[in-house]
Order: structure tokens, then sequence, then C-alpha cells
């Protein structure tokens, strides 16, 4: 199967995987109504980083690592359970106000960064792509470099493409909404927030 072919079927694949709205996709919707379609899509951006990691380790063959880390699973969601319900009650709690000045490169860094590290705390993902992988055909030292990263790129501009287009459709509403709309958007996404977090722990003593 030619390269572009593979970037094709990644690009699927990437969409579909980042599609779903969980806890990401609650916090690129809550950020791009508070601050910006940059914020909420480089939120997206994190998430779609740590997706190629794990894809990639998975693609070239790093399932080693994947299955050392699956170990520490328990531990992963307990802080990524933690850092939801962190972020959940930080939001419910925001002061009532509307839609801020887009934001400074240091808050942009601060949303990339904690999308990126709370998907990395599923670990499980890394499996997951290669049960997909091998369903595809892919085998590892059965597939060139070329092809191999093809698809491994395909599926990070998949998830971005997902991104922009969710912080894209949600920002058409930013500016048009009262302040006290925006109080209630917070308090939801801190509840939905809060949510997961508690259901991702609860979730090890139900494994």
């Amino acid at each position: 199967m030619g390269v572009w072919a593979l970037f094709i079927k990644g690009m699927g694949l990437g969409f579909s995987i980042a599609a779903p709205v969980g806890p990401i996709g609650v916090l690129c919707i809550q950020r791009t109504l508070k601050k910006g379609i940059r914020s909420g899509f480089i939120s997206g951006l994190g998430a779609a980083s740590a997706d190629l990691l794990y894809g990639a380790l998975a693609a070239f063959g790093a399932v080693w690592l994947g299955n050392n880390l699956v170990q520490y699973q328990i531990p992963l969601r307990v802080v990524g359970g933690i850092v939801l319900i962190f972020l959940g009650i930080k939001a419910f709690f925001q002061k009532e106000q509307g839609a801020t000045i887009a934001p400074a490169p240091r808050g942009l860094l601060a949303d990339y960064g904690s999308t990126f590290l709370l998907t990395l705390t599923n670990p499980i993902t890394i499996l997951s792509f290669t049960a997909v992988y091998a369903g595809l055909g892919f085998v590892e030292g059965q597939a060139s470099m070329n092809q191999m990263v093809g698809l491994v790129l395909g599926v990070f501009c998949g998830s971005a493409c997902w991104w922009l287009l969710l912080s894209s459709l949600v920002s058409l509403l930013r500016g048009h909404l009262k302040p006290a709309f925006y109080s209630i958007i917070n308090k939801v996404a801190g509840v939905i927030l809060v949510g997961f977090g508690i259901s991702l722990i609860a979730a090890i003593f139900h494994s």
C-alpha cells in the first residue's frame, strides 16, 4: 500500500479516535468559549501530540514500553482523575465573565501541556494502536519506515483536523453569548470534568 494511501487511512483513524467527546473535548469547548479558538485548538493539539507519541511507539515496535507503562496504569489513572477533578472544580468556581482577550503564549503552553499530560495518563492507548495497526495488516518488521511514518503522521493530522473543526465551530458562538451564559458553561463543564475524574478513579476498583 502506498504511503499517501496510508496517510489518508491514518487521518481517518486519527479523526475517529479524537471525535468522541470526552474530558479533552469538554476542556476544548470550555477553553474555546472562554479564551478563543487558539486556546481550544492548542488544547486539542496537546491530546493529538500524546496520541502521536503512543502511535509512534506502537508503530515502531516499542510495545515493550507500552506493556511496562500498562503496569503503572493504576497510579497514572489516579493522577489523571485527580487532575480532571482539579480542573473541574477550577472551572466550576470560575468567576462570571465574558470572552477574554487572546491568551498569552504562556497560557497556551499551559493549555497544551495539561491535555498532553492528561492523555498520557492512559497508556492503554499504545496497545489500542498496536491492535489497530495489526488489523490494517501491519506487524512489526513487515512495513517500511516510510509506510509507518505516513500512517502515524496521518493519525496526528486527522486528530488535529478534528480539534480544529471543533474549536472553529464552538468559536462561532463566542462573542454572541451573554456573560451569564459563560458562568453556566463553566459550571456544566466543571461538573462533567469532575464526573470524568471520579469515574476514572472508580473504574480502578471495578477492573
